[in-house]
């Protein structure tokens, strides 16, 4: 036992007492104190997550550069929470036949923690909530093939033959593994071509499907639907062709409008409606350069009655073509099902653009949904099919089990981690400096993504109700604002 007999020791030993408990109360000098103006983090008015480009931070959460109150002389984003949009489905991407393949091939703990960290709705994870997947091959499938391959000559209108054993190899055994951790994902499938039976041309490329093929073609989709069902993966929609208009691709097929249209009424719609499949048609599933494609096939009320709505990409065209499409025929929904990141990729560009054209364009213009093409390739973007996409990034690069995160990945994690299924878009203002959009989730929260579309940095407030924040972006940057109302 120590003993001091002066006053000064006594003196010594408080100041030393009071050394240790700041140490155990902040800590030894690391950046993780708070003080008084800074509310704790469960009470905390707003989440803020930022990209940053020029400073090389990818979605993290920030406690700085955002403030409580509004500050005069800067630009508002006025966000109405009783002005409501459409219902969001989810943000997502593509699980082609590749992407599943390298998943696949992962080892068992490393393929659960990346799934886990992909359709989770945990703190650590970006909470994926739509998947996109081909019916049959798509470009980025090791091979050409349908689920009705047969020798040349012979036909199957009956399906007796059908089978998805290919989807079996890996597509089939990871999206179980995904509906283990997200049992209420959504999953559209697009086919790339019918089976070349049923094709003017008789390939794999282009050439178009017969008419007398129309019923057989229905009855493909039907067992394709029941047939994952019997797997335990529900379909909830189907696109009718993946680009009707890009007969160039391998494979693919040429399906003008009125073909689709005739497709639809005549068969498609009627057998699913005999078969009970609830599984929703959507039609288009093509470019923003020609919304007349999907406004005629909607004009004609035969087709109409069958059909959920409308799906773009945008690799040509401009995204308000989608309000285009929502105003002839706004009792029909929009999706945005595909867009590629081109290898090998540019962080500041991909962000810039796709956030401002997908993110915020496509649902300031109705989509209920947002899909980047496609999850996941290796380092050399393969597989693909021969004349397939080659320069297709996917939003993670898988070698074994090494896996490094691309543009796609932080670009839907910006919208997925917080836009659940289920919340709707409201009201925001916007400029072209500092374009936005805003969503009311089902928890009661408000979430603003904000891009830095301009030459410098901004200086903005957000200002929902009689509540207001105030924030900075650098030119280039993304932040998602995430706000608790009370």
């Amino acid at each position: 036992m120590l003993r001091f007999s002066s006053r000064r020791n006594h003196l010594v030993v408080l100041q030393l007492l009071g050394i240790l408990l700041l140490t155990i109360l902040f800590g030894n000098g690391c950046d993780n104190s708070t003080t008084q103006s800074s509310p704790p983090d469960g009470d905390k008015l707003v989440e803020f997550w930022l990209s940053d480009p020029g400073k090389n931070i990818k979605f993290v959460e920030q406690s700085s550069h955002i403030d409580t109150g509004k500050i005069d002389n800067i630009q508002n984003i006025v966000v109405n929470t009783e002005m409501l949009r459409q219902e969001m489905d989810g943000f997502g991407f593509a699980l082609t036949g590749g992407s599943a393949l390298h998943i696949h091939n992962m080892t068992a703990t490393e393929r659960g923690l990346l799934l886990n960290e992909l359709f989770d709705y945990g703190d650590n994870n970006i909470g994926t909530s739509y998947l996109r997947v081909s019916i049959g091959a798509s470009d980025l499938d090791e091979k050409v093939f349908s689920y009705n391959d047969l020798p040349p000559g012979q036909t199957d209108v009956d399906m007796e033959q059908f089978t998805l054993d290919e989807d079996r190899k890996h597509l089939i055994p990871v999206l179980k593994e995904i509906l283990q951790i997200n049992p209420d994902i959504k999953i559209l499938g697009s086919p790339w071509s019918p089976p070349v039976w049923m094709k003017t041309n008789g390939s794999s490329i282009g050439g178009s499907l017969k008419a007398v093929y129309y019923d057989a073609y229905a009855k493909y989709f039907v067992k394709y639907v029941q047939g994952m069902a019997d797997e335990g993966i529900t379909i909830d929609a189907i696109t009718v062709q993946n680009e009707p208009l890009h007969p160039g691709n391998n494979p693919s097929l040429l399906m003008l409008a009125a073909e689709q249209a005739a497709f639809i009424k005549n068969s498609l719609g009627p057998v699913f409606q005999n078969a009970g499949i609830q599984t929703k048609i959507i039609i288009w599933d093509h470019n923003a350069d020609r919304p007349d494609y999907p406004i005629s096939v909607l004009n004609d009320p035969d087709a109409k009655q069958y059909i959920d709505g409308s799906a773009f990409h945008l690799y040509g065209g401009d995204i308000s073509a989608l309000s285009e499409v929502h105003n002839a025929h706004p009792d029909k929904n929009l999706y945005f099902t595909e867009q590629w990141v081109g290898a090998p990729g540019d962080f500041a560009a991909d962000l810039k653009w796709h956030v401002r054209e997908l993110i915020i364009g496509a649902t300031r213009n109705w989509s209920r949904n947002v899909i980047e093409w496609n999850l996941a390739a290796d380092e050399n973007q393969d597989p693909h099919t021969p004349g397939g996409c080659s320069l297709c990034l996917g939003a993670l690069t898988i070698s074994g089990n090494q896996v490094t995160r691309n543009s796609a990945y932080y670009i839907i994690a910006h919208a997925s981690k917080f836009v659940r299924p289920g919340s709707q878009r409201v009201y925001s203002t916007t400029t072209p400096d500092l374009p936005n959009v805003a969503f009311k989730t089902t928890d009661k929260r408000i979430v603003v993504i904000v891009l830095n579309n301009g030459n410098a940095e901004e200086s903005f407030n957000i200002l929902i109700e009689d509540k207001a924040i105030n924030s900075r972006l650098s030119v280039g940057s993304v932040g998602t604002y995430v706000w608790k109302l009370e």
